[in-house]
């Protein structure tokens, strides 16, 4: 059974269609279980989730209420809860194609060996337009993936994205959960967390495929594409790969400083490339959340 994991604070304009594309799948409904996690919000989260079991009574639908706040303790209550094989991590806003259930379930048929994958994942910006500053180099910033479309293994430094990402539970129970140190709290921009379990599933030999038709479309609002917010993305993404560096060794946060020097070559090499073709916007913001990694990798 394929166990769907829905972890949601203060989403509720965005959750009942969420919900409800997964109960329109052209999927059996007893193959799989919705469960859902409120971490404390306090918009009509409950209220839009009582609607949709009212309108869906045939949907396998558990909904909590997890009082620690932040992502991983939310996500790590939903695999207790959770009673499935498969765990599908979907976020609140995001809204999965009609044969996604049929599909995942062809290409875990197909791929035995997959311990964990991540499918593609499509922006759907409100405003209507992406932001001028979108590019390849930081596609992942909107927690978007496009990596083609042929089955692929996820090596080196690439890895799914939380929007739509799933493991075995068998894999779980040799890995571990979630590092609830690491991830978004609030209005915390940490992130890490996935990061952390995937490269222990590496780690152990595990294999992470991406389906690129297993697809979903994530909504991006206006105050995801601001300047204010890429700056806060990259002060937490700098803060997560400290703890999440230090907590293996003192060597991992000194490579990863080493690494971040390199990075910050290739930042200045794409800032040129921007400057001399007149896409200015492009080549600044690749700066700006260049120096906030940094700050936030440098100090809590």
């Amino acid at each position: 059974m394929l166990s769907l994991i829905v972890c949601s604070y203060n989403r509720d304009k965005y959750l009942y269609g969420a919900l409800q594309c997964i109960a329109e799948n052209d999927f059996p409904t007893e193959n799989f279980e919705i469960v859902l996690v409120n971490n404390l919000s306090t918009d009509n989260t409950e209220a839009e989730c009582q609607r949709f079991a009212n309108d869906y009574p045939k949907v396998d639908f558990r909904y909590f209420i997890e009082t620690r706040q932040g992502l991983s303790f939310a996500r790590n209550r939903g695999i207790e809860e959770s009673r499935g094989d498969v765990l599908v991590f979907l976020d609140d806003d995001s809204y999965i194609q009609e044969n996604y259930l049929h599909n995942l379930q062809q290409q875990l048929s197909s791929h035995p060996d997959a311990d964990a994958f991540g499918g593609k994942i499509a922006p759907v910006f409100e405003s209507g337009e992406a932001p001028k500053w979108l590019s390849k180099w930081n596609y992942s910033w909107v927690s978007a993936i496009d990596m083609g479309d042929k089955v692929r293994r996820f090596e080196g430094k690439a890895f799914p994205i939380g929007a739509n990402m799933g493991i075995r539970r068998s894999t779980l129970d040799k890995t571990g959960a979630f590092n609830t140190q690491l991830g978004r709290s609030k209005k915390n921009l940490m992130g890490g967390e996935e990061k952390d379990l995937f490269e222990r599933i590496q780690r152990q030999g595990g294999a992470i495929y991406y389906f690129p038709d297993v697809l979903v479309h994530h909504v991006i609002p206006p105050s995801r594409t601001t300047s204010d917010y890429v700056r806060r993305l990259g002060k937490g993404v700098g803060q997560s790969e400290r703890i999440r560096t230090l907590s293996v060794s003192k060597w991992k946060y000194l490579k990863r400083l080493l690494s971040e020097l390199v990075k910050w070559g290739g930042t200045i090499v794409l800032w040129l490339g921007y400057a001399l073709t007149g896409q200015m916007a492009k080549g600044n913001i690749l700066v700006s959340f260049r120096r906030m990694v940094t700050s936030g990798l440098l100090k809590a």
